[in-house]
Formats: C-alpha cells, structure tokens, sequence
C-alpha cells in the first residue's frame, strides 16, 4: 500500500496540478470569497504536510506562523514575499515565485495610486503554461493593492488563461 503522501503525489500528477490543488496559508477570512476557482484556504499547518501542492501561497502573517513550525511542506510552485531572508526551513518547492514592492520581485506593482499589477518575468503556472512579462491594470480592489498581492499572484497563477483574472 502506497503512502498518503505518494498517492497524494499520484493524484498530483493526474490530475496536471490543477483542480482544487492551489492554497494560500496566512489568508485573512475576508479574503475567502476572492480566491480563484481550485484554490482554498489553508488554516492549520498540518494541512500544509497532507499535500503536495502545485501551488501555495505564503502571505506575510504564513511565514511568520511557519518559522516556528515542524514537518516537510512540498509544493511545486511556490508564492512568498520579496523581503522574506529565507524560505522557511521545512518548505520546499522547485519553483519560489517572489511579490513585493521591489524590483527584483516577480510580481510586483508598478503604480499604487491606480494600481497595476507587473509581472517582470515569465512565471510558470500549475497548468504547465506560463505568464509572460506584462502589466494588468487592476480593478476596484477590496483593500490596498500591496496587501493583495499573494492574493493577486495566486489569482494570476490559477484562473484560466481564457479568464480575465481580477474580476470581483
């Protein structure tokens, strides 16, 4: 009998990473309702270790409730903040996606007074295609832009590419 953690990985592969395989962890409630269609929010940091995500999201709030925790989080892409020193010891990704108001970030904004959403590099996404360099002008947002981003990057990273991604 196969382990959880490599049926979860099977699944994975079954699945091309897409699906419900997309968290964010740190996320405040309010946020629940923007997050894009496969995507959940992760409360608990033993749900981190029950999966193998294709994509995870770190807020800010994530990496400091991390930073303290046990067990191997394993993602293929992962979302984190530009400023973050270093990746939290247990988490391991093979791709680390950085936003943030600098930029060397890969998502990044290029105004905040009418907030545009800047990708500088192309970024991979769970589905195997990617997001070429290019700017998103954002809609009305429910809070500052520069709180939003894992949010925005998640969004980016998960909606179909047929989609627009930022529609409330």
């Amino acid at each position: 009998m196969e382990s959880p953690a490599a049926q979860t990985l099977i699944s994975v592969k079954r699945n091309g990473g897409i699906g419900m395989d997309a968290a964010i962890y740190g996320c405040p409630a309010e946020w629940t309702r923007l997050l894009p269609p496969g995507a959940r929010r992760v409360r608990r940091e033993e749900e981190l270790t029950e999966h193998i995500w294709p994509l995870l999201a770190l807020t800010p709030e994530g990496c400091r409730e991390l930073a303290a925790a046990g067990g191997g989080i394993v993602c293929r892409l992962l979302l984190v903040p530009g400023e973050l020193q270093a990746l939290p010891a247990q988490v391991r990704a093979e791709t680390v996606i950085s936003y943030g108001l600098s930029p060397r970030d890969s998502l990044t904004l290029s105004s905040l007074t009418e907030p545009v959403l800047c990708v500088q590099r192309a970024l991979p996404r769970p589905d195997g295609a990617a997001v070429d360099p290019q700017e998103f002008p954002l809609p009305p947002l429910p809070a500052p832009a520069e709180i939003l981003l894992p949010l925005l990057g998640l969004r980016l990273l998960q909606m179909p590419l047929t989609e627009p991604p930022f529609l409330w």
